[in-house]
């Protein structure tokens, strides 16, 4: 791959590319070649869309820990503002402004903050790593007697899909819906089918808080609901959405790619002595699920060692380029967790830290557990990354492994006291239709049953 490097002013007709599949492929190459130019240089991160990126450590730092000067509020979007940012342009729907955490500040935004951060904190860590397992048995029980799988659209997709279900306290055609509609707003190849993908989601959400008004449970909708800051239902919404979209894909991302940091390890003939733990701290250090994000406006023209950035220009953080500053290295090497960026930093710091790293853990160990010789079933350099100015985000994730009776359901059914209504013999296991090994989006109100996904999960569980 060979990338121009930027010419090094906001202006300058020469702009790093964020797009396509080179920067897919090798995302530091450019990150080191943006470094050499400064701590922030100018890129394009869509066709036509420009920004600032920061792949400085203490610069990115200095942008998050100063919401007086940096603010998250993208209507103060200039060239969006004046009409030259395409309105079907594949970034607005990460960076348009929505009444949620991510684009307010101030007392908007610690008002909303303090009903998402104290919801969270009700949520008890052992349950949900309780609520992980049985999802997980779930689904390695649609491909374990194949001996093959892509764990990216069969397992690490779906799961956190699923949970969320659960976290949110959703019945069964809700949830289908909500399945669906998030997964298919993740995939949308045009506006139009990401419109319609946001519509039935909006539409989902809001029938999910009507009846959550009406029956309350020991759910995150109902803690939001019930919250002292009085949200209404347009902000229940839209903070739903926002516990959805940076709960699902990054998360998804964090699995994925920390299965393959450990079959990577495994394969490479250093035998698989590094711990999940420790997998998952080198993909927060190396490829972090959300790798470039925190879009800022300065108030004001501001100079970042030595780019100048008009004020109501978009300042994004690398925070995979920000992580591998030189600056870093005693850190990087002493691998101390608190120093990388991966969760942000400042007012704005990702407030789900604790839950995303244990569901992570736990899907992970499920899976090593259930499929003890699961290995790549490609050389991990043959793996393609998906194009994409945000994530760090794998196509595919093919692996093989042993076939093994599909009988976890009937074993989490036996742990849980759960029945079903149809129990099914051991070698028959009841079971959904298998999510597409595809990347298309999966689609589980359609998959031919009565229901989907979700309540199928929850005619299983009687969860």
């Amino acid at each position: 791959m060979d990338h121009q490097p930027p010419a090094g002013a906001p202006g300058s007709a020469s702009r790093c590319p964020m797009h396509g599949a080179d920067f897919a492929a090798n995302p530091h190459l450019v990150y080191d070649q943006l470094r050499a130019q400064g701590p922030a240089a100018p890129v394009e991160l869509a066709p036509g869309v420009n920004a600032t990126l920061v792949t400085g450590y203490e610069t990115a730092l200095r942008v998050l820990q100063s919401p007086q000067l940096f603010v998250r509020d993208s209507r103060r979007w200039k060239d969006l503002n004046e009409g030259r940012i395409s309105l079907d342009s594949p970034v607005l729907p990460m960076m348009a402004y929505r009444p949620n955490c991510l684009f307010t500040d101030g007392a908007v935004h610690l008002r909303l903050r303090k009903a998402v951060t104290e919801s969270l904190d009700r949520l008890n860590i052992t349950r949900i790593r309780r609520d992980v397992e049985p999802i997980a048995a779930y689904l390695i029980d649609q491909f374990s007697e194949r001996g093959r799988a892509d764990l990216l659209h069969d397992y690490a997709k779906l799961l956190p899909l699923l949970l969320f279900n659960k976290l949110f306290g959703c019945p069964a055609g809700i949830g289908d819906r909500l399945t669906g509609a998030m997964a298919a707003l993740f995939e949308a190849q045009d506006p139009n089918e990401a419109l319609r993908a946001n519509e039935e989601l909006n539409a989902s959400l809001m029938e999910l808080i009507a009846l959550k008004r009406r029956e309350p449970g020991d759910d995150m909708t109902s803690w939001l609901i019930q919250h002292g800051a009085g949200l209404t239902d347009e902000e229940l919404k839209d903070q739903l959405v926002m516990l959805m979209g940076a709960g699902i894909e990054p998360e998804r991302n964090l699995i994925s790619n920390t299965l393959l940091t450990l079959l990577t390890e495994a394969s490479s003939g250093r035998g698989t002595g590094m711990l999940i733990e420790e997998a998952l701290d080198h993909v927060l250090w190396n490829d972090p699920p959300i790798a470039n994000y925190a879009t800022h406006f300065p108030v004001q023209d501001v100079d970042l060692g030595g780019t100048v950035v008009e004020a109501g220009s978009p300042v994004v953080i690398s925070f995979a380029g920000a992580n591998t500053d030189p600056a870093l290295k005693e850190a990087r090497q002493a691998r101390s967790a608190g120093a990388h960026l991966a969760w942000g930093a400042g007012p704005h710091a990702c407030p789900a830290k604790s839950p995303a790293q244990v569901i992570a853990v736990a899907a992970v160990e499920a899976i090593l557990n259930a499929l003890p010789d699961l290995q790549l079933a490609v050389p991990a350099g043959r793996l393609e990354w998906r194009p994409g100015h945000f994530h760090r985000a794998l196509v595919a994730l093919p692996v093989r492994f042993s076939p093994t009776p599909a009988t976890r359901v009937a074993a989490a059914l036996g742990s849980n006291g759960g029945t079903a209504s149809r129990p099914a013999p051991a070698e028959q296991p009841l079971r959904a239709p298998a999510a597409p090994a595809a990347p298309r989006p999966a689609e589980p109100q359609r998959t031919g049953r009565k229901g989907g996904f979700w309540s199928t999960f929850l005619d299983l569980f009687r969860v």
